[in-house]
């Protein structure tokens, strides 16, 4: 069980490190100076960043929920 933890705790320090420098790198698009873009583009953006968020919370939140749901008529 210890084995299993390290490895969760390796990765995801890593893979959220590394979620959390490619946001940054689409936050340096905010640069007017640089690029050209509209607020349609900003919220398509955000929408796409937004939905990936919600459907990892989702998955966390599923492998709560180890118990299978009980069927009953009443």
């Amino acid at each position: 069980m210890k084995q299993r933890r390290e490895r969760f705790v390796r990765l995801a320090e890593a893979r959220v490190s590394k979620a959390m420098k490619s946001i940054r790198v689409v936050g340096n698009l905010s640069n007017r100076s640089n690029y050209e873009y509209s607020d349609i583009d900003v919220k398509k953006i955000m929408k796409a960043l937004q939905s990936e968020l919600t459907a990892l919370e989702a998955r966390f939140q599923q492998s709560d929920k180890k118990s299978r749901p009980e069927f009953k008529l009443q």
